[in-house]
């Protein structure tokens, strides 16, 4: 630190003897911390536009790729439009034209601040930059002539006190010395004030004689300390009166008053007071303001007659905490005195708290760790003391507190875990309040958004899926559709529904059921049959598209339900197509005699599986009846001689389906007391199924011999016609006449000029004949064949030479 400050000394002593024209950096204070630094640069003003500050990056010890990364930026300050960060660089510039008169007026030093924040980490960097003076103005006087009446009875060594000339210019630059020209009555004298500034007064060093030189006129030139000297001149007439020996006097030399900032135009604030020896008009004195800087003239007037001093624009104690005035009281003969009025202004708390954001991050993760720092603010009161100490708070109800970092720095730190689902984004309000009287505050409102992690699984809506369906439908029939939501949002909740892969019946499920992995749709892949298969339950998994993804289960269950698609099965009687059974009922059988029972049964369930029996057909219908539930046959009557010994019964099985369906058994019945009688009347059966079979095998060789037949003659004619086809093309090349032929009979009925081509077969076959009779019938023409009605399946020689005559027409 010692070599430092020896080194601050001679930079500040090479600054000032060489007043070197251009700009000079010069490092005053450079102190670090983990979190802030803060370094100090001095620069002239009125450097250009692009000028060199000072390397940030170099002076703070910073990486060029730490300021990218960290987004360095001027965030707050005063006067920051003067100031520009390079970080491509590291330096700052000069961003605007800077007047130090401009920015500061008669303060010095002449300095503004602003701070510099780098993010990820956040770090914080004040910078403070001091305005040099450099000498570009001349000092000025108010008014370019000095009018003075002084009488000629003057005193030597009266004292007169002279305009001041105003230089903005501060140090050595400022207004140093005044010079009188030449006069022989008068000798100049100059004075400090406080507060450094010059004024002059011109001392009568030989009597006036009005009679000899009524006027008198010289110049006073004030000078700056600068290289080179600026200088302002003024004249001075004196205009000499007759005497008036005696000056005004104020009865204090220095006033003290204090005025309210803020306070209404007219408001008192201290009345002066001189005295004149004098009498009648050279008694008579005013009251004028002497010398006013800056806007003073604004602020406060002064009765010229009373010497009463009120407000009379605007004062804010935050621009000028003081006012120094001098008063001048001057007589009728043009004698004055000065006093000097100091004005101290009080503060009112009349500034609210100013709130500046200068980082926030939104969105931000739902899993971010407890303290994280959500924003950066600062806070300042242009107020001073108790009015200027702020306070800064949030609502109690949301999970966020306050630090304070730095001295008018504060962070906004998460203080509880969040929960997007729970409550997806918070408006924050920063409320900043002083400790004045009334306080005065002032919020900002923040809008944090909570980005979404993947926390949270599907959740089905149901905890088991039943769904009905019935059975033989169509497949891809939609059964049921399940639905699970997943309270993330975006990627984390797109959810997709997965078929687990299970066995049913031996079968993988997906073989029965198909799942839409987008809408949770599960549809039939086949048609089921409730006899196979009544109940299915499948494993439903969904899963979000989250990484890594999270899932859950569910079970469906697909209940078959029953068609009534299956007739009656009949297990007994059993119908053979061998042998004819039948039940024997003796001729002596009394009424309610059981014969047989036929026993049914169907595959279905429920009411479609319910049966019932009825009589449909029977030889004797007054002889039998049938069980309606149990399918018992019994007799009504009693049976008689007359009853026939062949009985045949037809018995419905129906079920209770809707529709029904039902099932047809014969059951024969033999009404006889011995085996032979029974044996002698069934031997019908017999015969008659020996008939159909043979009825069936004729049948079956007929059409075989007529295909063969068929499938010879094409073949015959298509070998035929390429045949002639070869010839016509052998006779088109050897040049032989063609001479067409015409078949006979080559005539049409319908004239039409060709040979009708369809042949109609009529088979017929009588129900009780033995044999097989066939014929073969002619549809209106001499060309379809006829069977014999009197032969046993066979062609007539006839049909057969017909057939033939065709056969060649066709192959020539």
């Amino acid at each position: 630190m010692a070599t430092h400050a020896v080194l601050q000394r001679f930079k500040w002593r090479f600054l000032s003897v060489s007043l070197w024209p251009r700009w000079i950096v010069t490092y005053l204070l450079f102190f670090s911390s983990a979190v802030n630094c803060q370094i100090r640069y001095s620069i002239p003003e009125e450097m250009k536009k692009g000028s060199l500050i000072g390397n940030m990056a170099q002076d703070l010890g910073l990486d060029l790729k730490r300021l990218r990364s960290g987004r360095a930026r001027i965030v707050t300050g005063e006067n920051t439009q003067y100031i520009e960060l390079k970080t491509d660089k590291g330096t700052l510039v000069v961003n605007d034209r800077i007047d130090r008169e401009q920015l500061c007026g008669d303060v010095t030093p002449c300095s503004f601040s602003f701070e510099i924040i780098l993010e990820n980490p956040i770090e914080l960097h004040r910078i403070i930059v001091e305005i040099l003076d450099v000498n570009d103005h001349s000092p000025v006087f108010r008014n370019n002539n000095i009018r003075m009446e002084i009488s000629e009875s003057a005193v030597v060594g009266s004292r007169f006190v002279l305009e001041s000339a105003d230089d903005p210019d501060v140090g050595v630059n400022g207004l140093q010395d005044y010079v009188l020209s030449t006069s022989d009555n008068f000798v100049l004298k100059q004075h400090a004030n406080p507060d450094g500034s010059k004024f002059a007064e011109i001392i009568l060093q030989k009597p006036l004689d009005r009679e000899e030189q009524p006027r008198l006129s010289f110049k006073l030139i004030a000078v700056d300390g600068g290289t080179p000297h600026r200088s302002g001149t003024v004249n001075i007439d004196i205009t000499v009166l007759d005497a008036n020996d005696n000056p005004p006097v104020f009865n204090q030399t220095v006033y003290r008053a204090t005025v309210l900032e803020n306070s209404k135009s007219g408001s008192h604030v201290i009345t002066v007071n001189a005295t004149d020896a004098d009498s009648g008009s050279n008694g008579e004195v005013s009251y004028a303001f002497s010398n006013l800087k800056g806007n003073l003239a604004d602020k406060f007037k002064i009765d010229k007659t009373t010497g009463t001093i009120t407000v009379s624009g605007q004062i804010d104690f935050e621009k000028d905490k003081k006012h120094e005035i001098r008063v001048e009281a001057k007589d009728q003969g043009g004698l004055t005195d000065l006093s000097k009025v100091i004005i101290d202004i009080v503060d009112v708390n009349d500034n609210a708290p100013v709130i500046n954001v200068m980082s926030f991050t939104s969105p931000l993760s739902e899993d971010a760790p407890f303290g994280s720092t959500v924003a950066v603010f600062n806070a300042k009161d242009a107020d001073s003391e108790s009015n200027g100490q702020i306070m800064c708070t949030v609502d109690k109800s949301l999970p966020f507190k306050i630090i304070s970092s730095l001295s008018n720095y504060y962070s906004l730190v998460s203080d509880s875990a969040f929960d997007r689902e729970k409550t997806p984004e918070y408006n924050i309000t920063i409320t900043a309040t002083d400790s004045g009287s009334p306080p005065l505050s002032s919020a900002i409102k923040l809008h944090l958004i909570l980005s979404d992690i993947n926390d949270n699984p599907p959740l089905f809506d149901n905890l088991i899926y039943n769904a009905v369906i019935t059975e033989n439908n169509s497949p891809g029939i939609s059964i049921i559709t399940v639905n699970a939501l997943d309270s993330d949002s975006n990627q984390n909740a797109r959810i997709s529904y997965i078929l687990e892969n299970t066995q049913v019946g031996g079968f993988p499920v997906s073989t029965y059921v198909s799942l839409n992995s987008d809408t949770g749709i599960i549809s039939a892949v086949r048609s089921f049959d409730y006899e196979q298969i009544k109940q299915l339950q499948l494993v439903v998994n969904a899963q979000d598209g989250g990484s890594p993804p999270l899932s859950s289960n569910v079970t469906v269950k697909i209940v078959i339900q029953d068609q009534n698609d299956n007739p009656p099965q009949v297990l007994y009687p059993v119908q053979t197509g061998g042998s004819v059974v039948a039940e024997m009922v003796p001729r002596a059988a009394d009424v309610g005699y059981l014969v047989t029972k036929v026993v049914a049964v169907d595959v279905d369930s429920g009411q479609n599986a319910w049966l019932s029996y009825k009589l449909q057909k029977a030889t004797d219908r007054a002889l039998f009846e049938v069980g309606l539930q149990n399918g018992e046959i019994r007799t009504i009557r009693q049976v008689n001689d007359k009853d026939a010994v062949k009985q045949r019964l037809t018995v419905i099985v129906e079920d209770n389906g809707q529709p029904s369906r039902s099932a047809a058994v014969i059951v024969n019945v033999a009404v006889a007391d011995s085996f032979p009688e029974v044996l002698s009347e069934f031997t019908d059966f017999t015969h008659d199924k020996e008939y159909n079979d043979n009825l069936t095998f004729y049948l079956v060789l007929a059409l075989a011999v007529v295909s063969f037949l068929f499938i010879t003659c094409v073949v015959v004619i298509i070998s035929v016609k390429i045949y002639r086809w070869r010839q016509s093309r052998t006779l088109f090349h050897s040049n032989l006449p063609v001479i067409p032929y015409y078949p006979p009979r080559y005539s049409d009925t319908l004239g039409t000029g060709t040979l009708q081509h369809v042949y109609n077969y009529e088979v017929c076959r009588t129900t009780d004949s033995r044999k097989s009779d066939c014929k073969f019938g002619r549809a209106g023409s001499q060309n379809v064949l006829i069977m014999d009605p009197s032969s046993t399946g066979t062609i007539t020689l006839d049909s057969v030479k017909t057939l033939w005559s065709y056969i060649r027409l066709q192959l020539k």
